[in-house]
């Protein structure tokens, strides 16, 4: 029933090599906090990829950012990064253009997920962020933060079945959009929560994955209880559905229903 972007199960062929190494392409000032900038310039104007890779694990992403910096976590915990760019050369064959090594050394890997990052942006002058201050104005805990901004949630953005089958493979949301049209995909149920539990410094996860209650690739989010020093899932696309079905919700989801394959 709800799926999410096409673009991740895409293939794409990224050709490494001798590769140039420059500091323009690239911002490290937030590092510590876990997350790095990058952007660039291509000689013409042509699709651009990012890949963030420590030992094994590697994450790639479509690069917007040309003359501004966009940014990617470092999920990957501490050590050694590789930060690459990518531009295309024909179909789905890209060339390495611009590298750099880092060393990640984040004290507080929670940082990691209460940054503005590419698939979570937020900035304190979207009105989401305001929605978001507006509606934990007064409260003390974290746990009634995450209460009123998933109710906000799940009863103020309906599933947008249409789009799902329109979307670019490059598609990134923009929570103002979604919150200003009261309607979206998976995928940006979970960006809206994650940013605006963020905004509230409170540590929230992007996930995709798979789902016992859902068919196809999906997305959803995972909370920091700071109380309970953990982290619970929460599904507020299913649960949207679900509560316009007439039907009950709970808030945290089991575990046990839930197979991640990308965490931001």
């Amino acid at each position: 029933m709800l799926k999410v972007l096409i673009a991740l199960l895409i293939s794409v062929t990224l050709m490494s090599g001798p590769v140039p190494k420059t500091n323009n392409e690239f911002d490290n000032s937030r590092v510590p906090d876990g997350s790095v900038g990058t952007r660039y310039i291509p000689a013409t104007e042509k699709r651009v990829k990012t890949r963030v890779q420590r030992d094994d694990g590697k994450y790639d992403y479509d690069l917007f950012g040309r003359i501004s910096f966009e940014y990617f976590p470092l999920q990957l915990g501490n050590g050694n990064y590789q930060v690459i760019i990518f531009e295309n050369i024909q179909g789905t064959k890209y060339r390495a253009a611009k590298s750099q090594t880092i060393e990640a050394d984040i004290k507080d890997p929670l940082k990691v997920f209460l940054a503005s990052i590419q698939t979570v942006n937020w900035n304190e002058d979207m009105d989401a962020i305001k929605k978001a201050a507006k509606l934990t104005e007064g409260l003390s805990t974290d746990r009634e933060k995450i209460d009123a901004i998933y109710r906000y949630v799940v009863e103020n953005i309906s599933y947008d079945y249409d789009k799902i089958n329109n979307i670019p493979t490059t598609y990134v949301p923009d929570i103002d959009e979604i919150i200003r049209d009261g309607k979206g995909i998976c995928y940006d149920y979970s960006a809206v929560f994650a940013a605006m539990l963020r905004s509230q410094g409170i540590p929230c996860k992007l996930i995709k994955g798979y789902s016992t209650n859902v068919k196809g690739y999906h997305a959803w989010n995972e909370v920091y209880l700071a109380d309970e020093d953990r982290w619970a899932i929460v599904d507020t696309t299913y649960d949207s559905v679900l509560i316009r079905g007439g039907k009950k919700i709970g808030m945290e989801k089991q575990p046990s229903q839930y197979s991640k394959s990308r965490e931001y």
